[in-house]
């Protein structure tokens, strides 16, 4: 006989999950300053930083569905472990990178790739990225964890929290990246507070998380009689058949091919800029600037998300639908990437501002609409499946943003800022949307 949770009418809190996914996002930010000059430290280029980038979502294409619909049968927080644990090991493998010599297995001199070296520690840092990205749901799983406990009262707040507490992480990190790295270790010292900070959110998810999903219904409860009757007093709490549904079913979902689609575009544009802005930033060509200087940048951006997923989404929320805050949030991020072309020090910080305030109105706002569509019992599959969405518009953005990026510099945001635009284009028929209830 199998072991049932029961679900409380006590409000489930989100706390302990905003800490895991602050903690999450740390221990990712406080290599990102740097890592653009070990993949050149370790004879890569802007493509091969292209590369490295669509490793993670190339594996998550394939991982996130999986665990996604693993949470739905398992429950969340087995598979929210599962997938950090993932992580915590994928970052001992990025310091074994570390710690080995530069030894070059190939060179290579073309037209299109640039120059570059294939070697040994950069190999190794493919393998952990790959690694990472396998095990690498916790973003969907943690979606459809928030979608479990939220409400139409307050998902679109939960969301912008959800945000929030990963923006926080963005302002940490690369701000501890840029003071620890400035060591005689260089960045071994962060990648090892990046091990100390998973090996903190896998103890946070094993001690304060609980369960979100309830556990399939005991068998004794499908006898006829008293049990029988009294079973529908839980008829809230469990499934009594486990998910069979295919991705065939998912798309049949009213509006949810739409809005994988928007998914998709969402992050293309996204991933385009991670790709490029930070080649652009360290380029002599373009800003000029140093690992702490990159730390700044990211941490004034994290700052300003916080304000605008906190106090200010939480103000519109109750005031402008999910619908139009997408589409104006939208509009206004597509700015961002204009004035990030100018390669202007006070304009890229300028951009940051339309950064913050299109991606805090669009993105959670849009991950409260992906909730709404779906019945409960699918809200993993179905997170899981946007996720690869975005895995796979992560690995075109971020292969294409490093070959654009080598041959056209600069101008590789005005392509990003295009398809922001398309976004919002795109996005102006959910001023129509109904639900099924």
């Amino acid at each position: 006989m199998s072991t049932t949770t029961v679900s409380s009418k006590k409000p489930t809190s989100i706390f302990p999950l905003l800490v895991v996914n602050f903690i999450g996002t740390l221990g990712y930010s406080i290599i990102l300053p740097f890592l653009v000059f070990l993949v050149t430290k370790f004879g890569g280029n802007a493509v091969i930083y292209g590369l490295l980038g669509s490793v993670y979502p190339a594996f998550q294409l394939v991982g996130a569905p999986i665990l996604g619909k693993w949470s739905d049968k398992h429950g969340r927080r087995k598979i929210l472990l599962l997938s950090q644990a993932g992580t915590l090991f994928s970052w001992f493998i990025f310091l074994f990178a570390l710690l080995i010599p530069i030894q070059a297995l190939a060179k290579f001199e073309t037209s299109s790739l640039g120059v570059f070296s294939i070697t040994i520690p950069l190999l190794v840092l493919f393998v952990a990225r790959a690694l990472d990205g396998l095990t690498g749901g916790n973003v969907s799983v943690a979606n459809a964890y928030l979608a479990d406990i939220s409400d139409e009262t307050n998902r679109k707040a939960n969301f912008g929290k959800l945000s929030a507490s990963a923006n926080m992480g963005f302002i940490v990190g690369p701000i501890l990246a840029g003071v620890l790295g400035a060591s005689k270790f260089g960045e071994i010292i962060p990648v090892m507070a990046a091990i100390l900070i998973s090996l903190l959110a896998v103890w946070v998810i094993y001690k304060y998380l609980p369960e979100s999903k309830c556990q399939p219904m005991d068998e004794h409860i499908q006898q006829d009689g008293l049990e029988k009757v009294l079973s529908q007093e839980h008829k809230d709490c469990y499934t009594v058949e486990e998910s069979s549904a295919t991705l065939k079913d998912i798309l049949k979902i009213k509006h949810m091919p739409y809005m994988f689609a928007l998914y998709f575009l969402i992050f293309l544009g996204f991933n385009i800029f991670y790709t490029a802005f930070p080649m652009h930033a360290v380029s002599k060509t373009g800003l000029n600037w140093t690992i702490l200087d990159l730390g700044l940048f990211f941490s004034t951006l994290g700052g300003l998300m916080v304000l605008v997923n906190g106090p200010l989404l939480s103000y519109l929320s109750k005031r402008v639908s999910d619908e139009r805050l997408v589409v104006i949030g939208s509009f206004i991020l597509g700015f961002q990437f204009v004035l990030i072309s100018t390669s202007n020090v006070y304009l890229s910080y300028l951009a940051t501002l339309f950064f913050a305030l299109g991606n805090g109105l669009m993105w959670a706002s849009f991950l409260s609409i992906l909730a709404k569509i779906p019945p409960p019992q699918y809200q993993g599959y179905v997170q899981g499946i946007a996720n690869s969405f975005g895995s796979l518009a992560s690995i075109i953005g971020l292969i294409v943003g490093g070959f654009i990026y080598s041959s056209l510099g600069a101008t590789t945001f005005l392509l990003a800022a295009a398809v922001i635009f398309g976004v919002f284009i795109a996005c102006l028929p959910l001023l129509r949307f109904t639900y099924d209830k």
